[in-house]
């Protein structure tokens, strides 16, 4: 394992969650919220500090880190970034452990939205604001690592390859920093178009900066203690819905659309979403009309948020199955994805087709598109469907020891490890993870990584240091 060129990459991602503490001493210095501002130089200070110090660590070294040690560059980011964001929560005046405040911020990271806070109308605004930006920071770095690291052709268990893949290489070395950007620019662009369409709406600005970033970035954290706080007009829901359809669909959809690209053909994927999203209002509709605030929580749902308006008993099992299937495989969101169930129920349709009319010709397109499924999709797929399912037993396991009751461990379970957030759309806003038994907590935060990098990248890691053949 080449540790100094990982601690060089390693530093570089340090410097982002600097920018977000500057901006934290600026904001405390205008509204004059100085009991905090010290908090904010201490991560300044130290996050400067460690990023500066991993890149001369590794400045000598060979830059060129394989497969295995991106993966390892991936955990890595995921555990030093929060133990940076986790600086202001422990060093706050709410008397947060270390750990609880390391909980917060790789939930804040990952786009979970579990909470050790309960009552946030009495949490500072200046705190508010960086939980929310740990969500904002955390989705950039996943679609950073989603472009240039599980894009990887050789273990293709992300299966990008699969869905609409741009033109430019986005790995090479010639225009990685160009695509970096550009990223960097659409992501920015994306999260101020938000923030002006909520503030139109009339919601406070304070409120919109915080939502505009965690919608971006399918995010589970609040401003307040709850959304009904927020959402009253038809117009605001419509905004909302909106914003979780685009965080949704396929990234490269934004980049199209700018660039003024066939959407169509090279978005099919975000077509069988849709589609996807009509039919599941048609069939709950008819058990629960509640007009848009039900368009609202199946949109929460299908991207991973788990936001919602409403709270209904008898369709949480149904809100838990949507969240499990998750939107696009080139999105901030978790879940098993489209793609991957749509693989498995088409080649089961297809072998039941062979043996009824061995002489059929067999369709393999994916989405009716030109892209072929091929063997290793299908073993891929199966793979997470089970690796999945194992995480699910694994994490319940640990959870049920800490008496919370076993439907909660198995909901809770679901949640972790499609990173959405425990709403009253999923009967489980009560839960306090502050007084959470450690061991739960240190799971949680343990799936909440494997929830967004997946089971697989744990077993190449693991394999990679037992064998040394990779």
């Amino acid at each position: 394992m080449n540790f100094k060129s990982i601690s060089f990459f390693l530093g570089l991602f340090c410097f982002p969650i600097s920018f977000l503490a500057f901006i934290n001493i600026l904001y405390s210095s205008y509204f004059d919220y100085f009991l905090s501002i010290n908090t904010y130089f201490t991560a300044l200070f130290v996050s400067i500090t460690i990023g500066i110090g991993l890149i001369y660590l590794g400045k000598n070294s060979n830059k060129n880190i394989n497969f295995i040690e991106q993966l390892f560059l991936v955990i890595s980011v995921y555990l030093l970034a929060a133990f940076l964001i986790s600086i202001p929560f422990y060093l706050s005046n709410y008397q947060t452990t270390f750990l609880n405040s390391f909980f917060e911020s790789i939930s804040g990271l990952t786009g979970t939205g579990f909470s050790i806070f309960k009552n946030i109308k009495y949490v500072d605004p200046t705190l508010i604001l960086w939980r929310s930006s740990s969500q904002w920071i955390g989705g950039l770095y996943f679609l950073f690592f989603l472009f240039l690291i599980f894009s990887n052709k050789k273990f293709n268990y992300k299966m990008t390859s699969l869905t609409f893949v741009s033109e430019g290489n986005f790995s090479s070395k010639d225009n990685i920093k160009d695509n970096l950007l550009k990223i960097f620019i659409y992501y920015c662009i994306l999260s101020f178009g938000l923030f002006i369409l909520l503030s139109i709406s009339e919601i406070r600005l304070f409120n919109s900066l915080n939502l505009s970033m965690t919608l971006v970035s399918s995010g589970g954290f609040l401003p307040t203690d709850s959304l009904k706080n927020i959402i009253s007009s038809n117009f605001q829901k419509i905004i909302f819905i909106f914003s979780f359809f685009i965080t949704m669909f396929n990234f490269y959809l934004i980049f199209n659309i700018f660039d003024k690209k066939s959407l169509i053909r090279d978005h099919k994927e975000d077509l069988y979403l849709l589609l996807l999203s009509l039919i599941l209002i048609i069939l709950i509709y008819f058990n629960n009309n509640s007009g848009l605030d039900l368009i609202l929580s199946i949109a929460s749902s299908l991207s991973n948020s788990g936001l919602t308006l409403i709270k209904s008993d008898n369709l949480n099992l149904y809100f838990l199955f949507i969240t499990i299937i998750g939107g696009s495989l080139i999105s901030n969101t978790s879940g098993i994805k489209l793609a991957r169930f749509y693989i498995l129920l088409k080649i089961t349709s297809s072998e039941i087709i062979k043996l009824i009319s061995p002489n059929s010709i067999v369709n393999k397109t994916i989405f009716s598109s030109e892209r072929k499924i091929n063997d290793e999709n299908v073993k891929i797929s199966f793979l997470i469907f089970i690796s999945f399912f194992l995480s699910l037993f694994i994490l319940s396991s640990f959870l049920v020891l800490d008496d919370i009751g076993f439907e909660k461990s198995f909901k809770l379970s679901i949640l972790t490890l499609t990173n959405t957030v425990n709403s009253e759309m999923y009967s489980l806003e009560n839960l306090n993870f502050a007084n959470l038994l450690t061991s739960s907590k240190i799971s949680l935060i343990i799936f909440m990584i494997i929830g967004k990098i997946e089971l697989i990248s744990i077993f190449l890691i693991f394999k990679k240091m037992l064998f040394k053949d990779l």
